[in-house]
C-alpha cells in the first residue's frame, strides 16, 4: 500500500534561491551605501608617517647649499701693449703684492722714451746756454753802472773844485756851467742805467721761469714714458693667490687687456643662490650659521644681487668670526639664513602632504585611533623642519604627513596592517 507523502512548503522547496536573492540584495544595499557615503581606503600604518601636533619653538629659516669662494678677486690687467717677453709667475702660486708677474716689450715704447730723453736734454742745454747769456748781460750792465757811477762822482768833484774855483776867480762863470751840465748828464745817465739794470732783472727773472717751466714740462714727458716702460713689468696688484693667467711667450697683448686673476685668500665668503619666492625679505645684515662637525659658525649677509635669474638670486654671505679649519675654495656647506626670531606656535613636521593638498586639508587620526579623516586647515609660515599651522589643528592632535600618493580620493582612512 503506498504511503502518501506532504507537499514541503514552497519557502523549503526554494530556500537556496532566496538565499541568492537575499545575498543578491544585500551586496546592492551595501554597494549603493558605499557610494551614498564617505569614499573610505585602508592604509597599513606601517606605511605611513603620524605626528602629532605641538606647541614649539618656529624659526623661520631658509636651508640651502652655499660653495666657498674667494673675498675679492682681483683682475690682472695690463698697463702697456707689448709682446710677452718673459712669465714669471705659475698659475695657482701665492705672490706677495708688488711681485713680478710678466715681462713685456716694446719696441715703440723703447724708440719714444729715446725721443724724449733726447727733447729733455736738448732742453735742458738750452736752458743752461740762456741762463750764461743772462748772466753775461747783468754783468754788463752792472759793469757799466759802476763806469756810470765812478764818473758822476768824479764830475761831482769836478763840479764842486770849479764851484770854489769860480768863488776864487780863477774860473769864469761860463766853465762853471760846463762842469755844472757834465755833472747833471752824468747822474741822470747814472739813474737810467739803474732803472734799466732793474728792468732787466725783471724781465731775467721771467724768462727764466718761463724756461724752467719749459723744462720741467720736458722732464715730466720724461718721467712719463719712464713710467711707462716700467709698466712693461706686470706685477701683482694685491697679495694672494694667481689663480688665472692667459699668456704665452711672444704674445701679443694690448693695453688695458685682462691676462689674469688673482684670490684673495686671506678671508672667504659663502655664495649661494635662493629663490625668488624670498627676495623681498633677504637684506644684507641678516644672520645665517652653518653646521660643521657638530659646531656652528655664525654667518652674515654682505651682498644681495636683485636680479633673477631662472628663478633664482644670488647672495654672498662672510663669516662674522671663527670658520672651519677646512675651509677651501670650491668646498659646499649648508646655510641657514634666519628670516625672524623664534616664536611658540603649533607646528607639524614637514611632509608630502603638503604638495598633495597644498597646504589645504590634512588626515587627522580620531579618538580611537582606527580612523583618519580629512580635516581642513591653514598653514602658515615654513622652514626645513616645520609648518606653522593657523587653524584646523590644536596641540595633541595626530595626524598624517606621509604618503598621500597611494590615498587617491579617499575621505576617510581605515588605519590597520
Amino acid at each position: 500500500m503506498d504511503i502518501q507523502l506532504k507537499k514541503r512548503p514552497w519557502y523549503v522547496r526554494y530556500r537556496y534561491y532566496l538565499i541568492g536573492a537575499v545575498a543578491f540584495i544585500g551586496l546592492i544595499v551595501y554597494t549603493i551605501s558605499q557610494s551614498m557615503g564617505p569614499r573610505k581606503q585602508r592604509i597599513d600604518t606601517e606605511r605611513i608617517q603620524i605626528a602629532e601636533v605641538k606647541t614649539d619653538h618656529f624659526m623661520e629659516y631658509v636651508d640651502v647649499e652655499g660653495v666657498v669662494q674667494p673675498f675679492l678677486t682681483i683682475q690682472v690687467n695690463a698697463k702697456e701693449g707689448g709682446s710677452v717677453a718673459r712669465i714669471v709667475a705659475e698659475e695657482g702660486s701665492m705672490l706677495e703684492q708688488g711681485d713680478t708677474i710678466l715681462v713685456l716689450v716694446n719696441p715703440e715704447l723703447t724708440r719714444s722714451i729715446n725721443d724724449k730723453r733726447d727733447d729733455y736734454q736738448k732742453q735742458l742745454i738750452n736752458y743752461r746756454e740762456q741762463e750764461i747769456e743772462r748772466e753775461k748781460q747783468t754783468l754788463t750792465l752792472r759793469q757799466q753802472i759802476l763806469q756810470a757811477h765812478y764818473e758822476q762822482r768824479r764830475l761831482k768833484k769836478n763840479y764842486e773844485l770849479a764851484k770854489e774855483e769860480y768863488n776864487m776867480g780863477i774860473r769864469s762863470k761860463a766853465e762853471l756851467e760846463v762842469a755844472e751840465e757834465e755833472y747833471n748828464f752824468k747822474s741822470q745817465t747814472a739813474a737810467l742805467q739803474m732803472e734799466s739794470l732793474q728792468h732787466d732783472s725783471v724781465v731775467s727773472n721771467l724768462r727764466r721761469q718761463m724756461l724752467a717751466d719749459d723744462l720741467k714740462r720736458e722732464h715730466k714727458k720724461f718721467a712719463r714714458e719712464l713710467e711707462r716702460q716700467e709698466d712693461l713689468v706686470v706685477r701683482a696688484p694685491i697679495s694672494g693667490q694667481l689663480s688665472y693667467l692667459q699668456a704665452s711667450p711672444g704674445q701679443q697683448v694690448g693695453s688695458g687687456s685682462r691676462i689674469g686673476e688673482i684670490k684673495v685668500l686671506s678671508q672667504y665668503k659663502i655664495h649661494t643662490s635662493l629663490s625668488e619666492y624670498y627676495i623681498d625679505r633677504i637684506t644684507t645684515g641678516l644672520p645665517a650659521s652653518i653646521l660643521y662637525q657638530e659646531r656652528r659658525f655664525p654667518l652674515r649677509i654682505t651682498k644681495v644681487v636683485p636680479e633673477v635669474k631662472d628663478r633664482n638670486f644670488d647672495v654672498d654671505l662672510v663669516f662674522n668670526a671663527d670658520m672651519p679649519d677646512n675651509v677651501r675654495v670650491g668646498k659646499n656647506y649648508r646655510v641657514q639664513i634666519e628670516l625672524g626670531q623664534p616664536e611658540e606656535t603649533v607646528v607639524i613636521p614637514r611632509g608630502n602632504f603638503y604638495q598633495a593638498t597644498g597646504g589645504l586639508w590634512i588626515y587627522k587620526i580620531d579618538e580611537s585611533g582606527d580612523k583618519a579623516f580629512r580635516t581642513p586647515i591653514t598653514i602658515g609660515r615654513q622652514n626645513p623642519q616645520q609648518y606653522e599651522v593657523t587653524s584646523g589643528l590644536a596641540p595633541g592632535d595626530r595626524v598624517i604627513t606621509t604618503g598621500y600618493d597611494q590615498f587617491g580620493e579617499a575621505e576617510v582612512l581605515v588605519l590597520g596592517k
